[in-house]
């Protein structure tokens, strides 16, 4: 296994050690903090393994499966256990988690069909979009609160909403063709 797969390996093993600081935040308000900490560094990742995987040339086919498995992994934990704490509302989850799942389908019947289906810009973009959302809702709108009093975090977070939308429209309108529905 090479470099790039390893670090998304580990990204996939940073998720738990978030969930466990998450968990702990209500009764521990500093552990939120922490959340937010591993789950950037979880996010930045994403950016180095494929940095590494392009200039070593490490692109494998379980890198581009298990890459945005990964992410996908990660941003839903993050956006349930906001929720949970009634951070953020359970239909914008919902919207956000269901392009997901309905991504990582069309991937599925593509791998079975052994074709592979590569993240595109607007992927990477909602990717960032959605990384820096809930790192600010998880930040509780700090440090914009000091500024003015805008909600900032629930204006990114819609932001990443459209992004989120968009991009999965896109994603199906330009891999649908390369998929064999019959």
């Amino acid at each position: 296994m090479n470099l790039a797969n390893r670090i998304t390996i580990a990204r996939i093993l940073l998720i738990p050690i978030f969930i466990v600081l998450f968990t702990k935040y209500p009764d521990w308000p500093e552990g939120i903090y922490y959340a937010a900490i591993v789950f950037l560094l979880a996010s930045a990742t994403d950016k180095l393994d494929g940095y590494i995987a392009r200039k070593y040339n490490q692109v494998t086919n379980l890198g581009k499966l298990l890459d945005p498995l990964a992410d996908k992994l990660l941003i839903s934990a993050a956006l349930i256990l906001l929720v949970s704490q009634k951070m953020l509302y359970p239909w914008v989850v919902l919207i956000i988690v269901a392009r997901e799942v309905i991504i990582t389908g069309i991937r599925l019947v593509a791998v079975s069909q052994k074709i592979v289906l590569q993240a595109d810009r607007y992927g990477k973009i909602k990717m960032v979009s959605q990384v820096v959302a809930i790192t600010v809702v998880m930040f509780d709108n700090h440090p914009f609160i000091f500024i003015a009093n805008v909600p900032v975090d629930q204006i990114l977070i819609y932001i990443a909403l459209i992004i989120t939308v968009y991009s999965g429209f896109n994603y199906i309108r330009n891999n649908y063709h390369s998929l064999k529905l019959e």
